[in-house]
Parts: C-alpha cells; structure tokens; sequence
C-alpha cells in the first residue's frame, strides 16, 4: 500500500513539473524599440549636468497667484479627472488578465428531496445532499495568457503615461493663459493711458484753436484720433473676458473672474537644462505612452499567434454527497479532467488574424518613430523662439526708447511752432504701437519658456 501511494506521489510530483515546464514556455517575439538614429544633442546647445525634472513647476513658475491656479487645475480639471478613472479602469482589466493565469477555485453546496407523480401515483425519492469544491485551470502551454496579461499591463500603463502628458497640457495651459491675460490686462492700461494722453492733447489744440494759434484741422485730428483709441477699449475687455472663461474652464469651474499677480512676481531663469536627447526620450510621457502601445501591439501579436496553438484545460471536483447529513462524509467523491482543445479548420481564421496583428505592430512601429520625430521637432522649435523672442524683446526696447524720445521732441517742436500737428500725431502714434510692440514681445518670451519647459517634459514634479 505504502508503494503505492509512493508511486502515485511520483506520478503527480512529475506531472507537476511537466506542467511547469510546458508554463514556461512563450512562443512570441520578446518586445523591443525600434533602432532610431538620434543626434547626440540637440541643435545649438550642449548638454547640461543638471536635468529638467529637478525643476519642478512651483520652482519654475514663480508667481504665487499662478502657482494656485496649477494647483487647481491639477485638483479640479475634468480631463484630468477622466484620465485619472481611466487608470483605475484599466488596473482592474489588468488585474483580470493576471488571474486568468491562475486555477480558479469554487464551491458548489446543494441539497434536494425529490417527488414524482405519475398516473395518479405519489412516489418519493430519496433526498441527495451534496458539498464539492472545483478547480478549473487552463493551462498556459504557449504563453496566450501572458501575453494578454503583458497587453493589458501595457494599456495600463499608457493610461498611466496619458494621465502625466496631459498634466504637463494642463500646466501648460493655466500659465500660458495666465500670461495672456497679464499681457492683455498691460495693454488695456497702456491703451488708457494713450487715452487720457489724446484727451489732453485734444483740450490742449482746442485751446490753441480758440486762441486762433492753429486752424480747425489740426483739433478735428485730436478728435478723430481719440475716437480711435477709445474703440479699442471694448475690444480688449472682451478678450480678457473670454480668456477668463477659458481659464474657468481649465479649472473646473463655472466661467467667473480670475485673479493676476503683479508682472514682477514672475521670474523665469535666465536658461533652462538642456539633457541630452537619450534623456529626452525618457522623460517625455508621450514617447513613453507610445512606446506602451508599441508593446502591446507586439502582446496582440503574440495572442494572434498562440491562438492557433491547442489549449490545454484541467478541472477538478473533490467533496461528498449522500442522502444522509449524518453519514456525508463517509462517501467522498472526487475526479480530475483535461480538456485539449485544438482549432482544426478555420478557413484560415487564425492566420489572418495573426497577419492582421503582425501589420497592427508595425503600424505601432511607424507611430513610435513618427512620434520621437515629432517631438524632436517641438524641443528644436522651442529652443529656436526661445531664443529669437529674446533678441525681439531687446529690439522691441530698443524701438521703444527712439519712439519715446522722438515723441518728446516732437511735442516740443509743435509747441514752439515747428512742426505741425500731424508730425506729432505720426510720433504719438510710433510710440504707442512700439509700446504696444513690447507688451508683445513680453508676452512671446514667456509663452515661449512656457513652451520650452512643456517641451523638454518640465511640469510633471511640483
């Protein structure tokens, strides 16, 4: 007896390591990036010992009222809100595909008392009372299982990556809103100013007129160029307006006011970290997010492939049943099955979806490589305004300080009886659109450190 329950043991004990070694096998090609011939840096630039993700957007954005407004955002926004669900949606799917790997246990508990009538004739059968748990494993001879589990953990992951990228929009967004609406509220200032200048102006030629120093013209000029700097007033309110709203929304909020900081508050650093592009290539959530979906096309290959290899699926069923609870367990039952299920003719059903998931994976191959390029091409093009917006910003000063000095020497000459009104109107009108120029150019020389910190992946770490 003993011999034999040994024999048995062995029997199971290599049964087992059968099983285990048949697991261990994946048929599949084992994922990997397509090789992409990358600059060693980036143009007019050398790399930097320090790297962009220690900076994070509090450290970079400077502004405290800004930095609140990120900080909503980040809480309140609905995409972000969406994308955030979405990783739990796709934690849970993969959590499914992981137990899939495993034998399922269950439990089946009954009991019935049977009664027939037949031709007028009662007759009673006697009570079953039955208890048996069940196992059912399908075993993963070819490595299907893995792979649809390796797929699903690479759509969770690129909602994980999706969730960060759109972070990095959203920073993105707030403070490039927020900057244009400090830019707008400087021109509406600078307009009022030019506003409250034109009425003096207007008064002081209508004196002139009165006291027959000059004719009719030169005062109906004043006017018509008043008329014209108070039409734009409306204009600029309404784009504050509706660059509320936007923010609003950003927010998550209902359209409402939105508060600014003064100018000064915002310092930007004179120059940002340039990594080298490798480095790039890891930070980027978007590279990463595409480099998941490259991985799970090659997982769908892998599923397309081992679908057309036979399954192998175990049950098991151990407990009792009797017609007595006093007696149950005096007759145990139990058995253990295999089922191997090969698909035999199909019309080519399976081949085709594995060719259809071998083009699916190149398609992926192609996006990656697009999307590398594509983003090569924001950093390039970021660094290249960063660096013109600076030199127009300087131009733009330049241009207001001889704009400004002529305006004065206009003013003085028209007042000695030099020149005439319409010199002085040419240089009222070159000093505001120069000092209109600079409000400009302050603007695009922070959207455009805006666009550089969101391009070299800064916005992630607070």
């Amino acid at each position: 007896m003993s011999v034999l329950r040994n024999n048995n043991l062995l029997r199971l004990t290599a049964i087992g390591i059968l099983l285990l070694s048949l697991e261990a096998c994946r048929v599949g090609r084992v994922h990997s990036l397509p090789e992409m011939d990358l600059p060693e840096t980036f143009e007019g630039v050398s790399s930097d010992s320090s790297h962009m993700a220690d900076i994070g957007w509090s450290t970079f954005y400077s502004d405290t009222t800004l930095q609140k407004l990120i900080d909503r955002a980040l809480q309140n926004n609905q995409n972000l809100l969406i994308a955030a669900e979405r990783i739990k949606e796709l934690a849970a799917a993969k959590r499914i595909r992981f137990a899939d790997m495993f034998p399922a246990v269950g439990v089946d508990v009954y009991a019935n008392r049977e009664y027939l009538n037949y031709e007028g004739k009662n007759k009673e059968y006697d009570p079953e009372i039955g208890a048996k748990f069940t196992i059912g494993w399908e075993v993963d001879l070819w490595g299907n299982l893995r792979w649809k589990h390796e797929a699903a953990l690479a759509e969770y992951l690129q909602s994980v990556e999706a969730q960060k990228a759109l972070q990095l929009t959203v920073v993105a967004q707030v403070a490039q809103i927020y900057f244009e609406l400090q830019s707008l509220d400087r021109e509406l200032e600078i307009v009022r100013q030019t506003l409250d200048a034109r009425r003096q102006a207007v008064h002081f030629v209508k004196l002139r007129y009165d006291g027959g120093v000059t004719s009719e013209i030169p005062y109906r000029q004043s006017l018509v160029e008043l008329a014209r700097t108070e039409t734009l007033i409306p204009k600029l309110e309404e784009e504050i307006k509706l660059k509320e709203h936007d923010m609003s929304v950003l927010l998550g909020e209902f359209p409402g006011k939105i508060p600014r900081g003064p100018i000064e508050q915002q310092k930007f650093l004179d120059s940002l970290p340039i990594d080298l592009p490798s480095s790039l290539l890891e930070r980027r959530p978007d590279i990463r997010q595409a480099e998941e979906r490259l991985r799970q096309a090659n997982a769908e290959v892998g599923v397309a492939k081992t679908d057309m290899f036979p399954k192998l699926r175990l049950s098991a069923l151990l407990g009792g049943e009797n017609t007595d609870l006093s007696t149950f367990f005096s007759s145990p039952t139990w058995y253990v099955a295999g089922d191997l299920v090969s698909p035999l003719f199909q019309m080519g059903r399976k081949k085709a979806a594995y060719r259809a998931a071998q083009a699916a994976h190149q398609q992926e191959v192609h996006r990656y490589q697009q999307t590398v390029l594509e983003v090569f091409k924001e950093v390039e093009n970021a660094l290249t305004s960063f660096n013109k917006c600076k030199e127009i910003r300087r131009s733009a000063d330049a241009l207001y300080r001889s704009a400004s000095s002529y305006h004065d020497l206009a003013m003085l000459q028209y007042v000695n009886g030099i020149i005439s009104y319409i010199e002085v109107l040419d240089a009222q009108r070159q000093m505001f659109d120069a000092e209109i120029a600079v409000n400009d150019a302050m603007l695009s020389e922070w959207t455009s450190m805006v666009a550089l910190y969101k391009a070299l992946g800064g916005g992630i770490q607070e």
